[in-house]
C-alpha cells in the first residue's frame, strides 16, 4: 500500500535515516519504536508528506486514504463537538445538500420528456446510491458511538469544543479520523490523553478496523494488545520483526548476542590480521602474504553493532519514616467547582504500606481527590491524615510549575534538606543531569527533563506515602520500568493515578474507581479489575453455583416441619473460570445476533424509505398514484428506522 524506498533523511552532514526500505501492507499492524529522536515521528511525515526526504522514494498512491494524528496540532474551536466531528463527512454533507438540491430542482419542473429533465434524475439517483454506500444515513449514529467509545457524554456534544481542554480536543481529532474510516491509520502516541476505558475502547476498535494501522506509544500493553509487526529505528536503520512488541524484546536480546558474538569474533580476526600486516610489512620475504592480508582487510564487511542507547535514570527512594496504622480516612468527602458536581459524599480508607490506584475516566475527580488529601483544595466532609505522615506529591502539571526562571541546580537545591544537600550531583547524574546540565534554566528543558527533575525532587526528604498524578506522561518505556521497580522497592505507600496499565500491573494491589461522583473500592490488580469490568458490559454475569438438595429420608415418617437451607458448593476454580466463559460467549453471541439482526432491519427500512424519496421527488408518478398515501407509509418508516436505530445503538452498548 504505502511504502519507503532507499529513503535517507539527512539535517546538515547528520543523516537521521539511511536508506531504509518499509512497506506497510493491507491490514498490517505495525509499532514503531526506538529511542527519542531516532526517527520514528518522521517516518510518519514522509507518508504524509509533510516531509521529504533527502534521498530515495516515498510511495503513497493517490487513491490511498491517509488518517495521521500527530502529537501536537492546531485545532479548531468555531463549532461543537458534534458538529466538529460531523466534519469527517465532508462528501456525505455535500452529497446531502446536492440531492436536496435536485430534489427542489426536479419538483419544480415539467419538462419530463427532456434531456436536461433526464439529465438531473441521473444525478439524482448517482448521488443517492453515492450517498448510501458512504453510510450517509447512518452517520449521526457513527458519530455517537465514536464520541461515546472516546470518553464524550451525551451532553458534551452540543457544547462548544472551546470549553474542552487540549487534551479533549485531540479526541475529537482522533474521532474525525476514525470516522473517515481511512486506508492507513498513522498514530504518534494515540492514548497521551486518554483513560483506560476510552483506551480500551481504541484497542477494540483497531482490532476490527478493517484497513493498516501504524503507530508510535509507549504503552507497552497498548502495542502489544493493537499491533502484530514491530519496526525498530536504530542507528538510522530499520529492524523489522513479525511479531508484537513483547516478543520483539525477546528476538532483539537474542540477535544482539548473535550480532555481539559475530562482531567479537570479526574484530579478534581483523585485529590479528593488522598485526600480522605490521609485523612482516617490511620484509621482503613476506611481501606476497602481506598484501594478500591487506585485499582481505580491505574486502572485509564491517559488522556495525546496534546502538544501545544506556542512559536511563536510576531511582531509589529514601527509607520511609514509622507512620500511624490509617494514613488516609474520608468520609461524606464533597466537592463542587461552581454548579459542577465531582464528588459525592465519598469514603476511602489507605492502611499504612498500601499501593492503591486511583483510576477512573477523565473528569471524574481522580485528581480532585488527590489535591484533597494533600490539603490544597476546599471541600466538604472529612478527610483524616494519619499521625507522622508525610506526603511525597508529584502533580499531572508538576513539569510545568516548575519555576522557569532557576536552573536545574537551584531547583533541586531548593527543595534539599539535611543530609541529603551532600548527595544532589549524584542524584541529579541518577536522573541524566550531569556537567554543564545542572546550570541549564528550566525554561529551555524539554517536558521529558522537566518530568525527570520534577521527580528527583521528591527524592530530596524521607517520604512513607507518595502521591503520584500521571508520573509516566513523559517517560520512555524503559524509564517507566526503572520508576516502576523503584516503586516496587519503595517500603512506603503510595496512591497512584494512571492510566498506564503496565505500569499498574504488579505495582498496586488495590484498585479506587471513581465513577458518577463516587468510589468504588475493588482488591486485587489492575488487570483483575479490568476484567471485572468487561464482565460487567455483558450484564454482570453473576458465578452460577450448584445446590444440592437434601437427601429424602428411606422410611418417611410423620415428623414436625424443619427448614433446611439448601448447601451450596461452589465449582472449583477451573471448572467455574469455564462456565463463566461459557457464559459470556453465549452473552457475544447473543449481542451479535442482535446487532446483525438490527442492521438488516435497518438496511430495508433504508432502501424502502430511498423508493418512496424517489417516488415523491418524480411529479409524474405522483399525479399518477391511485393508491395509499405515500407521506403515511414515509412518516411510518421513518419512526420504524429510528427504533431500530436504538436498538442497533443499544444493542452496541452492550457489546462495548
Amino acid at each position: 500500500m504505502i511504502s519507503l524506498d532507499q529513503v535517507t533523511v539527512s539535517f546538515g552532514s547528520y543523516d537521521l535515516l539511511k536508506e531504509i526500505s518499509f512497506l506497510v501492507s493491507q491490514r498490517d499492524r505495525v509499532g514503531l519504536v526506538g529511542r527519542n529522536g531516532a526517527g520514528k515521528t518522521t517516518i510518519l511525515r514522509l507518508f504524509t508528506g509533510e516531509m521529504k526526504p533527502s534521498d530515495g522514494f516515498v510511495s503513497t498512491p493517490p487513491n490511498i486514504r491517509l488518517g495521521y494524528l500527530p502529537q501536537h496540532m492546531a485545532y479548531s474551536d468555531s463549532t461543537t463537538v458534534f458538529h466538529e466531528a460531523e466534519k469527517a463527512f465532508e462528501e456525505v454533507l455535500q452529497l446531502e445538500r446536492d440531492i436536496h438540491n435536485l430534489t427542489i430542482d426536479i419538483t419544480a419542473r415539467t419538462d419530463y420528456e427532456t434531456d436536461s429533465y433526464h439529465k438531473l434524475i441521473s444525478d439524482l439517483s448517482e448521488k443517492s446510491e453515492r450517498f448510501d454506500m458512504l453510510g450517509g444515513r447512518n452517520r449521526e449514529a457513527e458519530i455517537e458511538q465514536t464520541l461515546l467509545g472516546l470518553g464524550f457524554e451525551r451532553k458534551d456534544f452540543e457544547r462548544a469544543t472551546s470549553e474542552f481542554s487540549g487534551g479533549w480536543r485531540m479526541r475529537i481529532e482522533l474521532a474525525k479520523i476514525l470516522l473517515k474510516e481511512p486506508d492507513v491509520l498513522l498514530l504518534d502516541e494515540p492514548t497521551n490523553h486518554l483513560d483506560i476505558e476510552s483506551i480500551q475502547w481504541l484497542e477494540d476498535y483497531l482490532s476490527v478496523f478493517r484497513g493498516a494501522v501504524l503507530l508510535i506509544s509507549h504503552d507497552r500493553t497498548f502495542l502489544d494488545r493493537v499491533t502484530k509487526r514491530t519496526v525498530e529505528i536504530t542507528l538510522g536503520r530499520l529492524a523489522d520483526y513479525k511479531v508484537p512488541y513483547s516478543e520483539f524484546l525477546k528476538l532483539r536480546a537474542e540477535r544482539r548476542e548473535q550480532q555481539f558474538a559475530a562482531y567479537t569474533n570479526q574484530r579478534k580476526k581483523i585485529e590479528e590480521t593488522e598485526k600480522f600486516i605490521e609485523r612482516f610489512r617490511y620484509k621482503a620475504t613476506k611481501s606476497v602474504q602481506v598484501q594478500s592480508r591487506i585485499k582481505q582487510l580491505a574486502k572485509i564487511d564491517r559488522i556495525e553493532m546496534d546502538e544501545i542507547d544506556g542512559s536511563s535514570i536510576h531511582i531509589k527512594f529514601p527509607p520511609a519514616p514509622h507512620a500511624g496504622t490509617i494514613l488516609v480516612e474520608a468520609e461524606d468527602v464533597t466537592k463542587r467547582y461552581g454548579s459542577t458536581h465531582v464528588l459525592d459524599k465519598i469514603a476511602m480508607i489507605i492502611h499504612r504500606g498500601e499501593k492503591v490506584a486511583f483510576v477512573g475516566r477523565n473528569g471524574e475527580g481522580k485528581t480532585t481527590m488527590a489535591r484533597i488529601i494533600m490539603s490544597e483544595l476546599e471541600f466538604e466532609g472529612k478527610c483524616k491524615l494519619g499521625h507522622n505522615l508525610k506526603i511525597g506529591y508529584y502533580a499531572q502539571n508538576q513539569a510545568d510549575i516548575l519555576d522557569p526562571l532557576k536552573t536545574v541546580m537551584e531547583t533541586i537545591d531548593y527543595v534539599a534538606v539535611g543530609d541529603i544537600r551532600t548527595k544532589i550531583r549524584d542524584i541529579l547524574g541518577a536522573f541524566l543531569f550531569s556537567g554543564e546540565d545542572v546550570d541549564k534554566k528550566v525554561s529551555v528543558l524539554s517536558g521529558g527533563e522537566r518530568s525527570r527533575l520534577a521527580l528527583a525532587c521528591l527524592l530530596m526528604e524521607p517520604k512513607n506515602l507518595l502521591v503520584l498524578d500521571e508520573p509516566t506522561n513523559h517517560l520512555d518505556l524503559r524509564s517507566k520500568q526503572v520508576l516502576k521497580e523503584a516503586l516496587l522497592k519503595f517500603d512506603g505507600s503510595l496512591i497512584l493515578v494512571s492510566h498506564d496499565r503496565d505500569f499498574l500491573d504488579g505495582l498496586v494491589g488495590k484498585i479506587f474507581e471513581f465513577r458518577d461522583k463516587k468510589v468504588k473500592e475493588h482488591p486485587g490488580d489492575i488487570f483483575e479489575f479490568l476484567n471485572k469490568k468487561r464482565l460487567n458490559t455483558l450484564k454482570e454475569i453473576e458465578r452460577k453455583e450448584v445446590v444440592t438438595k437434601p437427601e429424602p429420608k428411606p422410611i418417611p415418617q410423620p415428623e414436625p416441619k424443619v427448614e433446611t437451607t439448601p448447601i451450596k458448593v461452589t465449582l472449583p476454580d477451573n471448572k467455574q473460570k469455564y462456565e463463566e466463559k461459557k457464559e459470556i460467549d453465549r452473552q457475544k453471541r447473543k449481542v451479535a445476533t442482535r446487532i446483525a439482526k438490527a442492521e438488516e432491519t435497518i438496511e430495508n427500512l433504508e432502501k424502502r424509505i430511498h423508493l418512496i424519496e424517489m417516488f415523491l421527488a418524480d411529479p409524474e408518478s405522483m399525479s399518477a398514484n391511485s393508491g395509499p398515501d405515500p407521506y403515511i407509509e414515509y412518516d411510518q418508516l421513518k419512526k420504524d428506522l429510528s427504533q431500530a436505530m436504538e436498538e442497533w445503538e443499544a444493542a452496541h452498548e452492550e457489546d462495548r
